[in-house]
């Protein structure tokens, strides 16, 4: 497979897999109390994902296997020092331009043990098993493309899956936050999949992706925890 095609099934079905996703969660419901609605997003984007990955099996290679905990330690402390500090800037550039603290409803409505299970640890598989485990991998041969932030290489197929990535929660406009709280989420997702990449291109594996990702949804955690 040619690098431009490549490059243009790997949008088109990372694109479909989000699309089928979000139409099929936006017309059924599970209507149980403790299971929120997007699960039904995050589990078909999941298992699409897994079905791309075995589909595709000739043009890329996906490795995931129990990280050593010594190699955990610069990913999980980079990933929550730059959201601490990207979080930080964008929520001063938000009162700057008059903005205010948003939370969407869905994320509103959950109960610390919910946001533990659903945000921390599943949206976190789910998410990045399409975003880095299929199209960050898919794109993989174009990893030579790329250019150089504070001594570290970032890679064209790192870039294309984490803007990709943030991209993706441009669904939020058709939720009841405001267009300045999306664009916030849009640079901080960006950002973490930049970093989720970054980590998965470096060891070759995928764990590191899922591990960077929560390391990112903490925060979400410990404030849920702390309102509750």
């Amino acid at each position: 497979m040619k690098n431009i095609e490549r490059f243009v099934y790997g949008l088109a079905i990372t694109a479909a897999i989000f699309s089928t996703a979000t139409f099929v969660s936006a017309r059924l419901h599970l209507d149980v109390d403790f299971i929120p609605d997007f699960f039904v997003t995050l589990t078909i984007e999941l298992l699409l994902s897994a079905i791309a990955i075995y589909a595709m099996r000739n043009y890329l290679i996906f490795r995931f296997s129990i990280p050593r905990p010594k190699t955990l330690i610069k990913p999980v402390v980079f990933a929550l020092l730059a959201t601490i500090a990207i979080n930080g800037v964008l929520t001063i550039l938000t009162k700057m331009v008059g903005g205010k603290t948003e939370v969407p409803e869905a994320l509103a409505k959950l109960k610390p043990v919910q946001v533990l299970i659903f945000v921390f640890f599943y949206a976190s598989i789910a998410e990045e098993m399409l975003f880095r485990g299929f199209l960050l991998n898919l794109l993989k041969p174009l990893e030579k493309t790329g250019f150089s932030v504070l001594k570290r290489y970032i890679s064209l197929p790192v870039i294309v899956s984490a803007v990709a990535f943030g991209m993706a929660h441009l669904i939020l406009i058709t939720t009841d936050v405001s267009l300045l709280f999306v664009a916030r989420i849009v640079v901080f997702t960006t950002c973490l999949g930049a970093i989720a990449g970054y980590y998965q291109e470096k060891h070759e594996n995928h764990a590191y992706a899922i591990i960077v990702h929560m390391s990112g949804n903490l925060l979400a955690v410990i404030a849920a925890f702390a309102m509750h």
